[in-house]
């Protein structure tokens, strides 16, 4: 186990063998090891510094009806709401003078916002803050659709592929939704030039050691410059509510492998962490991560974005959200930082 661990670090990549070996047989000791190896590595690149990145959930309505999330189409429950661009813009003004130089623009796929809607919104915020990274989240969109956002002023993108094994991938969307037209996107943006995130849920239904290793292969094929993973949470509208959650000792020795994989992505600790441990983004922190997303959307709104059970934060103002996570990361020896974070190559961080 230790070797492979050496293996790992040594060479950015494990066979898949060798990978549902390790997901399939490490223990406390393993853990130990590896955070031991990655907060390392982490801190050789970026020190104790922690990238923050403003949240605004901009809109909960979606086209899409995936089995596991707590905003598909098909949930009667979920009480939907749009932000316009104003309080958008307004998110983003607290934001900054919060500390914020990255706003993550976090949505399902709603067409309501229309292309020219969504250029509008980008580029007035380019041309507001432009000192400032531009996230989007919000979907499967066509590359030319991909290439105007990058035009008006988006830096990076957010898009999870949730699964690389088709069967897997098939049990949690529906037929419309396809993995070949997901990893096509992926491909897309970085073509374009995009910083481009992806990850998984840890835990989600269905999901084997083959599927996970299947994960990791495709995050070293894809080489993202963001890695976005967290344990999965049932919601109780959606045909996943019985299931249990992930597991976070899974989902943090997975923090691990992949921060050894890609030494210097952006690995958020995520609020799902947050969510299923009191202490669960600090504990993502020291398995490797270097990344904090807290919420910049409006409070009255918050508790309507609910992917997922139990979600964090909800009833907290911005500031108050980044002063926790402030302390938080004190506690443990890190610093939030004001600074867009952006993705460096190795080179350039050595």
């Amino acid at each position: 186990m230790f070797q492979l661990i050496d293996k790992l670090e040594k060479n950015n990549q494990l066979t898949k063998d060798e990978f549902i070996y390790l997901l399939s047989n490490f223990n406390q000791d393993v853990s130990k090891y590896l955070f031991d190896k990655a907060r390392n590595i982490s801190q050789k690149f970026f020190g104790n510094k922690i990238y923050v990145r403003g949240l605004i959930e901009f809109t909960n309505f979606c086209i899409n009806d995936c089995f596991y999330c707590g905003i598909r189409k098909s949930n009667k429950n979920c009480d939907r709401y749009r932000l316009t661009k104003e309080q958008i813009l307004d998110c983003c003004k607290k934001g900054y003078e919060l500390g914020f130089r990255t706003f993550v623009l976090q949505g399902g796929e709603d067409l309501k916002y229309r292309h020219d809607d969504m250029i509008d919104i980008i580029s007035t915020i380019r041309q507001e803050f432009p000192d400032c990274a531009i996230t989007l989240s919000i979907g499967e969109r066509t590359y030319d659709e991909y290439l105007k956002y990058f035009e008006a002023g988006a830096d990076r993108y957010l898009l999870r592929h949730e699964s690389a094994n088709f069967d897997h991938f098939n049990k949690l969307h529906t037929k419309n939704q396809s993995l070949d037209k997901r990893k096509e996107c992926l491909f897309n943006l970085k073509k374009i030039g995009y910083q481009v995130g992806t990850g998984f849920m840890v835990g989600s239904p269905f999901q084997t050691f083959e599927t996970l290793a299947e994960d990791l292969l495709f995050i070293h094929e894809l080489k993202p410059e963001m890695i976005g993973i967290g344990p999965f949470i049932p919601h109780k509208d959606t045909p996943f509510k019985n299931f249990s959650p992930g597991r976070l000792d899974l989902t943090l020795f997975l923090i691990g492998v992949l921060r050894l994989m890609i030494p210097n992505a952006l690995i958020p600790a995520t609020t799902a962490l947050g969510t299923i441990d009191p202490k669960g983004r600090e504990l993502g922190i020291l398995a490797g991560a270097n990344v904090v997303m807290p919420n910049l959307s409006p409070v009255e709104v918050r508790n309507k974005y609910l992917l997922y059970n139990g979600k964090i934060c909800t009833g907290e103002e911005a500031a108050e959200c980044r002063m926790c996570l402030q302390n938080r990361m004190k506690s443990i020896g890190y610093e939030l930082v004001v600074d867009r974070g952006d993705f460096k190559p190795l080179e350039a961080l050595a």
